[in-house]
């Protein structure tokens, strides 16, 4: 849970400010200034412009963050007179105003002659971000690692005609995460880019389960000795990379497939469909020290690989239609955690911002703010401040972007 105490009055900016605090917001003030005078010492002056101050960057950003919650497709709907517009903050900041800060916005201005990281343009906010997860927050034993959903807005995939749906860009980039699965807290964001001829480009790593085991090792550096549980999709999935992180006191549950994962130094005839018709709840087991190979049996073949579970543990899943299908420890574990998340993709991720930037950078820090506001939003549950005053998430994302906007006073309303 959250290693510190909020107080009662505590807002949605106090939460928010928990990870992307004033002194990142004023290196944004400065960096983006920086590079509006770059850019026009290059292309010639823009006499409109004036550098931007720390309450227009705050009231960019809550600008941005209202397309979390009211999903328009552009964020310059806000001053249209459609039925996307808001005339309550529309005026905080003239459109002109908000589209000169969104075209010289900046985390970091120059790109240092060492630099080779794809990321260079965002790291150091990523950086920050890690931070504050990592004081704010002590995750549970159980953890996930997976990519979370951050398709576009359905609403909006469904009104789009196909032609624009074509001229919009694909992502250029898979972001990873490693998520305390009791909470849904998200401890760790890892980004790679899917081009790129360097260590981190995708050109350097041409087989997947190579890529997605480079994925958990940079996703699990700092859980290493804490004895967490880690759980694992097909594509992670592998007996060296659960062999590897044992010796680091990480334990490991993870769907197996024949198709997806890496099945090196696993017993063939367990990864075969036996010709025998099986019962559902029936199961197979293979065990080399620690490690467990299951194959079970529940209208098709489902295969697990654990150092987590003792293979001889009994669960049971439970269906509404048939009932309890009995299964290994493991397996009901697995099942329970997945489902959470499965949750928590239904419930958050439909708080994504929906600005798409051209820029890859852009929409790797539009998608990091995205999850610090789900997080503060978590944190805001488990603190006493909930009790006081029982935002919706919805509510939460509107009350911050006031505060951003200057709107109203910080302390909330009883």
């Amino acid at each position: 849970g959250p290693t510190r105490k909020m107080p009662l009055t505590a807002s949605a900016m106090d939460f928010f400010q928990l990870f992307v605090p004033d002194n990142v917001l004023k290196n944004m003030v400065v960096q983006t200034n920086m590079y509006a005078k770059k850019y026009q010492e290059r292309f010639g002056s823009d006499e409109a412009w004036v550098d931007v101050t720390l309450t227009e960057m705050k009231a960019f950003l809550g600008y941005m963050i209202s397309t979390s919650i009211h999903h328009c497709e552009s964020v310059l709907s806000i001053w249209s007179s459609g039925f996307y517009s808001n005339k309550s903050i529309a005026l905080i900041m003239t459109q002109s105003r908000f589209e000169k800060i969104l075209k010289y916005f900046h985390i970091v201005a120059f790109r240092s002659s060492q630099t080779t990281h794809g990321l260079y343009k965002i790291q150091p906010f990523l950086d920050s971000l890690q931070n504050g997860f990592d004081s704010a927050f002590r995750p549970s034993q159980a953890q996930v690692l997976h990519e979370p959903l951050i398709d576009e807005d359905p609403v909006f995939i469904a009104t789009c005609t196909e032609r624009e749906l074509r001229k919009r860009k694909k992502r250029k980039f898979s972001l990873w995460v490693r998520q305390c699965s009791s909470t849904g807290f998200i401890c760790q964001i890892y980004v790679h880019l899917k081009e790129g001829s360097g260590a981190d480009g995708l050109d350097a790593l041409k087989n997947k389960p190579q890529l997605h085991s480079m994925v958990a090792k940079s996703l699990c550096q700092n859980a290493s000795g804490k004895n967490y549980i880690i759980f694992t999709g097909p594509s992670i999935t592998s007996l060296n990379l659960f062999e590897e992180f044992e010796k680091q006191e990480i334990y490991c549950c993870g769907l197996l497939s024949a198709r997806k994962s890496d099945c090196t130094g696993l017993p063939p005839s367990m990864l075969v469909n036996p010709e025998t018709p099986q019962s559902r709840g029936q199961y197979r087991i293979r065990m080399k020290g620690n490690m467990s190979l299951i194959c079970w049996y529940n209208k098709g073949h489902f295969r697990f690989l654990t150092n987590a579970y003792s293979p001889v543990q009994q669960g049971v899943i439970i269906k509404r239609k048939s009932g309890e299908i009995p299964c290994p420890l493991a397996v009901e574990a697995f099942a329970a955690h997945l489902s959470y998340i499965c949750k928590y993709d239904d419930k958050y991720s439909k708080y994504f911002i929906s600005h798409k930037p051209n820029k890859t950078w852009q929409q790797v820090f539009w998608f990091a703010i995205s999850i610090a506001i789900n997080n503060a939003y978590i944190l805001y549950k488990m603190s006493e401040a909930y009790h006081v005053t029982r935002y919706s998430r919805a509510q939460f994302g509107e009350r911050l972007v006031k505060e951003l906007l200057g709107l109203e006073d910080i302390s909330p309303s009883h």
